[in-house]
């Protein structure tokens, strides 16, 4: 319905003005909510009319257009109006013709509006719709003169994904009205869906038009089929009840559904038999509102006394017939003799009747009615203050009631700013659009039966909060068992630990869960990567937090550590305890024999050498790994010299022994043996301090051997360094045997070069596996695998140079003399 609304000048002043409003009816029965809505058009413009202080002196007028539900009809009523052919306008003051045309209310259908607004744009004449929500009409290119009394549909896809958001739903089935509403709102929220990130589509689906049973089978065995729980329609009632018909038929239970404004507060849906189906329903609804005096003035429609206008009063009789259930005379009827129906009198109370008409208690259309009736009259009350001079028209003219011209009303229609007396802020945005709020209604189904349509919060953007959304959480009905809010997810989100791979060919809400890798981590819920933790730290085994990696290296609280130290600390104890031993029995013939002093010399860097071991123990320092190289390599030089000394003095001493030799032992005293010991321990001295100086070793946290363990070594410096040290101690570890192998055949009396050759084997075998073995060994291990050699040789040495001469001194004393050590040999001179 088009409602043509005039200002009209008092008879004294004579001024006459034009606004026009449009309202929309149902097409194939009579409506009350239309009707109603109408009413509260003229309400409105009774009630500005009777304001001393809103537009004084200055009365407002108004023409109804019935467009019946029709696209042809609206827009042949915004032509008849646009071209001045509209229905001419008289009254009891001096204001009678064709009235320009000064604004437009409606129209409720957003295809309607569409089509309307792009005439009437061409003209500059403003459009004020009260339900037309396609968010393509706040395109100021196309309807730069469209405002509107209800939220975009943009502000609505808004809403919706903020309540999406609070109860984490991310799965979701969109069913939308085969129109412009439908559509538009569709391309709306599938963008910001993205944009948000909060979710996607299981499916989307277009209601058709027309009572396609096929295509209805289809879509409602599309959502019997999916995974998604949640089901946002954003339809028209009359679109829902189609497809409820086939959701019942189908028995498709379990769905959480969520209402747009077209139908949250739709009567006809709120029926026993959808109720099983739609209970728990959450709706975003218009903005409730209160208008005082709307009933009382209700109350005074009769037949004859229409307040809309004092056209003919049809719309009214209709009205009235529809609600009495009577029919008024008319001359068909006389002349036909058809008056066995109940005739209506026009005195029936109105009050008496139960309808609803005269529910106020849930009034939404209507108050955007309202507001926008008094949109363009404060509009038209900003002109009648504007001070010649400081105009917004050229040279800051201003402009006149006599002689108005629409788009002058539309440069103060977008800078409107009034509060209602229920308390709402009007106004509207760049776009035409009014500042949006919300009101978020339950379904709920109650123990008797009935259902109660209830406000459970609201959304309001003109707060300044970053989530708009009030929401009274417990107060909500949830037509599930558990009584809770549903699950609706393609894929569960991924814990902490793991990270989000998308599934082919999928919604991005389908994923999988895949674990971090070793050494990666995500802390986050639903991660799309893992990050890699820092060289010093690990992943633990949940994945979700790095830690320090363990550092590792050959300790002496570990077994192994523990073993080798106590093997360290025995083979030192032995050596000074086969010392006190040769001490005790140093004037026996046993200890005396080939140079006590080496023997004593022998035992002192053995000792040396067990105790260096324990220098590769423990967490390594730069001191201890400088040391330990040094040390080890020293102690071994003093001791295998001594070895090679008394080697060497062996084979002197049988030389001397035959005629001719007595010579050869000149080379050989006490001093020549010193001094040799000294010197090839010296060269080892220099080595070492060369190889510390140039290239010294140093600890280092080695991370290639294992991932999650830093290995604490010390790197030698210079392996050139190293092996030459070690080369050393071989060079002489290798003369000592083939001198003692040359020696091995002496007569028994001689037989210290067995004990020598068997020595050296052993230390030479136990240097040979050790290269390979200590190249091939890890970490720790490698260190462990020097010292298992530096005991095995130590423990070798000893064992094989002092242990027959202990068994003698210790269990066989009466062997230890001159006469037993020299045999059948003959004695040493």
């Amino acid at each position: 319905m088009i409602i043509e609304a005039a200002a009209k000048g008092n008879a004294d002043r004579n001024l006459t003005t034009m606004a026009t409003i449009i309202i929309s009816l149902a097409a194939e029965r009579f409506s009350h909510v239309g009707f109603r809505q109408a009413q509260t058009m003229a309400f409105a413009v009774d009630e500005i009319n009777r304001n001393s202080k809103l537009l004084p002196n200055i009365s407002l007028g108004y023409n109804l257009y019935d467009s019946c539900g029709n696209l042809w009809n609206a827009l042949s009523a915004a032509l008849s109006m646009t071209s001045g052919r509209g229905e001419p306008f008289q009254s009891n003051e001096t204001c009678n013709g064709y009235p320009p045309v000064l604004g437009i209310v409606g129209d409720s259908s957003s295809t309607r509006t569409i089509a309307i607004s792009s005439i009437v744009s061409l003209y500059r004449v403003p459009m004020v719709s009260y339900y037309s929500t396609c968010s393509c009409l706040s395109d100021r290119r196309q309807f730069p003169s469209f405002f509107r009394t209800i939220p975009s549909d943009a502000f609505q896809v808004r809403a919706m994904l903020q309540i999406l958001r609070r109860f984490k739903w991310t799965w979701l089935g969109l069913l939308v009205s085969d129109d412009d509403y439908g559509l538009n709102v569709a391309r709306s929220f599938q963008s910001d869906l993205a944009l948000s990130g909060g979710g996607c589509l299981a499916y989307l689906e277009a209601l058709p038009k027309s009572n396609d049973v096929d295509d209805l089978q289809r879509i409602v065995g599309i959502m019997k089929k999916s995974t998604s729980r949640v089901v946002i329609a954003f339809a028209h009632a009359s679109n829902m009840l189609k497809l409820m018909e086939e959701v019942v038929r189908q028995n498709v239970t379990g769905l959480q559904w969520m209402a747009s404004e077209a139908w949250t507060t739709a009567d006809v849906l709120q029926t026993p038999s959808y109720m099983p189906f739609l209970a728990g329903t959450l709706g975003i609804a218009i903005r409730r509102g209160e208008i005082p005096g709307l009933r009382e003035f209700l109350l005074r429609i009769r037949p004859a006394n229409d307040t809309l206008s004092n056209q003919d009063n049809n719309l009214v009789k209709q009205f009235w017939e529809h609600v009495f259930h009577c029919k008024f005379m008319t001359p068909d009827m006389e002349f036909d003799g058809q008056t066995q129906e109940k005739l209506c009198t026009g005195n029936e109370i109105l009050k008496n009747t139960e309808t609803e008409f005269l529910d106020l208690s849930n009034l939404r259309p209507e108050y955007n009615v309202y507001k926008a009736v008094y949109a363009l009259a404060h509009a038209l009350h900003d002109i009648m203050q504007c001070v010649p001079g400081s105009g917004p028209f050229k040279e800051q003219s201003c402009a006149h009631l006599q002689g108005l011209e629409p788009w002058q009303l539309l440069n103060y229609l977008q800078r409107v700013n009034f509060t209602t007396d229920f308390g709402d802020l009007v106004s509207f945005d760049e776009s035409g659009d009014v500042l949006p709020i919300y009101d978020v209604m339950n379904w709920m189904w109650l123990s008797d039966g009935s259902t109660e349509v209830k406000h459970v919060g609201e959304v309001n953007e003109l707060a300044s909060r970053l989530d708009n959304l009030i929401l009274q959480d417990k107060q909500i009905f949830w037509n599930f068992e558990s009584k809770k809010p549903p699950k609706s997810v393609c894929s569960e989100s991924c814990p902490p630990g793991t990270r989000l791979a998308r599934k082919k060919g999928e919604p991005v809400c389908c994923f999988d869960c895949i674990p971090c890798s070793e050494g990666q981590i995500s802390n986050k819920t639903d991660s799309t990567q893992c990050t890699s933790c820092p060289e010093e730290f690990w992943s633990n085994p949940q994945r979700d937090q790095c830690e320090p990696k363990i550092i590792e290296f050959l300790s002496y609280m570990e077994p192994l550590g523990i073993s080798l130290t106590t093997a360290s600390l025995s083979g030192t104890l032995l050596c000074t305890i086969v010392f006190g031993i040769f001490n005790h029995h140093r004037t026996t013939p046993v200890v005396r024999a080939n140079n006590s002093e080496l023997s004593f010399l022998i035992l002192l860097s053995l000792k040396l050498c067990f105790l260096c071991s324990l220098l590769f123990i423990g967490h390594p320092r730069l001191w201890t790994c400088q040391l330990r190289q040094a040390a080890f390599g020293i102690s071994f030089v003093l001791c295998v010299s001594c070895i090679l000394v008394k080697t060497m003095v062996v084979l002197a001493v049988f030389k001397a022994s035959k005629p001719g030799g007595g010579g050869s032992l000149k080379w050989f005293g006490v001093m020549q043996q010193r001094g040799t010991v000294v010197f090839l321990t010296l060269i080892q001295a220099a080595i070492c301090t060369t190889w510390l100086m140039s290239s010294s070793p140093t600890p280092h946290k080695n991370t290639q051997y294992y991932k999650d363990k830093i290995i604490v070594e010390c790197v030698v410096g210079s392996t050139v360094g190293f092996g030459v040290l070690l080369g050393y101690i071989g060079l002489l570890a290798i003369l000592s045997f083939l001198l003692a192998f040359l020696a091995r055949s002496l007569p028994d009396n001689f037989n210290e070069a067995k004990f020598i050759t068997f020595s050296m084997l052993v230390f030479c075998a136990v240097w040979i596996a050790f290269i390979p073995a200590y190249i091939n060994s890890p970490g720790k291990y490698a260190d462990a695998v020097e010292v298992f050699a530096i005991l095995a040789s130590s423990f070798g040495l000893l064992l094989a140079l002092f242990g027959p001469k202990c068994y003698i001194i210790i269990l066989k004393p009466e062997k230890n003399t001159r006469k037993a050590l020299m045999g059948r040999g003959k004695p040493i001179s």
